[in-house]
């Protein structure tokens, strides 16, 4: 077993420790700092797989900028056991059956996947930008924008979530502080 091998199951195995952290974690802060963990491991597969940029790209923008506005969500949202919502049993019922949907939709994908997939390695332009420039806006241009919409409507999901209630509306063009 060389160490390329070695550094993939060690990197795999904190991934998917840290991940099921995030999910069990109490609080959310330790959720945070758990998918900070999951980010740096997977940033080190991509290292492993040639794609230097991907991994500087994912330890930056997620592991730095993203998880930094997860911090500020849950410190502007003051979540404690007052505010917390009651947990309903039939959410909880609902969450188990999609979740238990969604194992079956990956099951039977990785069914037919082939899994005998050579990946040629050390090509030495994988990883380069131009190419995943071309690929990024050639093939998946139409995902690229639909992302693009749906950040913009998480950005407006945490400014409504974010406002207290029986908070004025300032009117268009003030700001809150002015």
């Amino acid at each position: 077993m060389g160490i390329t091998q070695v550094l993939f199951w060690f990197l795999s195995i904190m991934a998917i420790f840290a991940a099921i952290l995030v999910v069990i974690s109490k609080n959310p802060v330790y959720s945070v700092l758990w998918l900070i963990v999951v980010f740096v491991a997977i940033s080190g597969h991509y290292i492993l797989l040639d794609a230097q940029f991907l991994a500087i790209v994912n330890l930056i923008v997620y592991a730095g900028a993203i998880m930094v506005l997860f911090l500020f969500v849950f410190m502007l949202m003051n979540l404690n056991a007052e505010t917390e919502p009651q947990k309903n049993r039939w959410l909880k019922i609902a969450g188990v059956v999609t979740g238990g949907a969604l194992l079956l939709v990956l099951v039977a994908a990785l069914k037919k996947a082939d899994l005998k997939a050579h990946v040629e390695m050390n090509s030495g332009d994988i990883g380069l930008i131009h190419n995943l420039g071309i690929t990024l806006f050639h093939d998946y241009v139409v995902p690229f924008e639909i992302s693009s919409v749906l950040f913009l409507s998480a950005m407006v999901g945490v400014v409504v979530i974010g406002r207290r209630e029986g908070e004025p509306k300032p009117p268009f063009g003030q700001n809150y502080g002015a």
